[in-house]
């Protein structure tokens, strides 16, 4: 079977334990064409589920050197890749995209699956999924059993009081209502980092953020312009990031993702 051009590649966020694979085995299974090729990659630190059976053409990466360790396949159409869902997300998205433009695929969208009940019993996490919805288009809202209304309705009302533009829909028993209005590859996200377009910031030599057309006081055109940082990538003079988020390694359970 000859390799795909430009794979589809789903990156999907959310910590160990929140019944990613379950949501997306059944995204898989109802949400693409029969001529599809999926396959998933997940991270080697992810322990087995009886559930990767129903995952297509599953291989693993690897977290190597704060770099992502593996390779897209090469015949599959869509590729679903798994975080590591005890690191850093940003971390991970941050080298993320240069090691998807040097594979050849092309991102279709980021999603994150949320457990809610560990969130709910969590509250330090709320800045963790901050920074996941941050970067995504859609968000799915997983494991709420015993989880109260109200709290589920003040997390929605956290987002929608910022204008998320990302889409957020309920998980029950790992499905979703609508699939393919899920992995639909358009673009909902608050970051520009995926953007083919970056936006650039102006600055005149005493490093001051100005508006493109404004000219230095000396009348020259002494301007230098850069990609805008995400917020989340800036880092102060030491390197420690601007945006901290909690460690959720320190609270996750054992359990699969």
């Amino acid at each position: 079977m000859p390799p795909v051009a430009k794979p589809l590649v789903y990156l999907i966020l959310g910590a160990t334990g929140s019944g990613r694979r379950a949501v997306f085995a059944d995204l898989i299974e109802s949400g693409l064409l029969a001529t599809d090729r999926p396959a998933v990659m997940l991270a080697v630190s992810e322990p087995a589920d009886e559930v990767d059976a129903r995952l297509p053409n599953l291989t693993r990466w690897e977290w190597r050197d704060d770099m992502i360790a593996g390779k897209l396949p090469g015949e599959a159409t869509q590729v679903f890749f798994f975080t590591d869902g005890h690191r850093n997300p940003v971390d991970q998205i941050e080298v993320f995209k240069p090691w998807l433009d040097a594979q050849g695929g092309e991102l279709a969208r980021v999603l994150t699956v949320v457990n809610t009940r560990l969130v709910e019993q969590n509250p330090s996490l709320l800045a963790w999924f901050d920074a996941c919805v941050h970067f995504s288009d859609v968000t799915l809202l997983n494991c709420r059993e015993g989880v109260a209304n109200k709290w589920l309705s003040t997390f929605l009302g956290h987002f929608r009081d910022q204008f998320i533009p990302c889409l957020f829909e309920m998980v029950k028993e790992g499905r979703v209502k609508n699939p393919p209005l899920i992995l639909e590859p358009e673009a909902r996200r608050m970051s520009h980092y995926f953007d083919e377009e970056q936006d650039w910031v102006f600055t005149n030599l005493d490093g001051k953020v100005i508006d493109e057309e404004e000219e230095s006081s000396d009348g020259e055109d002494e301007i230098e312009a850069k990609p805008a940082e995400d917020p989340y990538f800036e880092r102060l003079n030491g390197g420690r990031r601007v945006k901290q988020i909690p460690d959720i390694a320190k609270l996750l359970p054992p359990v699969a993702s």
